[in-house]
């Protein structure tokens, strides 16, 4: 599985996966009726590329929500950054929020406390 194109829903963020430029981006938010369905398929890809390539990767990440299912998931894909950081790979999470959506800054910085890769969160810039 090289490329990942999941489209986004009400309920489900939008997510690709370019394996050519190390990326994996995931948008939008996160409360689907089977998380551990949706983001099989992002960790699946994370795994494979990890095992795959040994070029750095990069998450950028713009949540607006996530259910409680949905920050395990996310909690699984950092572990595994984790990892690969620890066996000395190039990862960084770049999380970008709405500067008014205070939560979500709150939410980031509780997953960086745990990260020791390169762990971004900046606001996003407006259009």
């Amino acid at each position: 599985m090289k490329e990942l194109n999941l489209p986004g829903t009400q309920s489900t963020p939008t997510v690709t996966g370019n394996w050519d430029a190390g990326l994996l981006s995931i948008s939008g938010d996160s409360y689907p009726e089977n998380s551990f369905e949706m983001f099989g398929d992002i960790i699946a890809w994370v795994e494979g590329y990890l095992a795959d390539s040994d070029h750095p990767l990069r998450v950028d990440l713009r949540i607006v929500y996530m259910n409680t299912s949905s920050v395990r998931a996310m909690l699984d894909i950092f572990d595994l950054l984790e990892e690969a950081h620890q066996q000395g790979r190039d990862v960084t999470v770049n999380w970008y929020y709405d500067p008014r959506n205070e939560r979500v800054v709150s939410l980031a910085d509780e997953f960086k406390e745990d990260c020791s890769f390169t762990f971004n969160i900046a606001p996003e810039k407006a259009a």
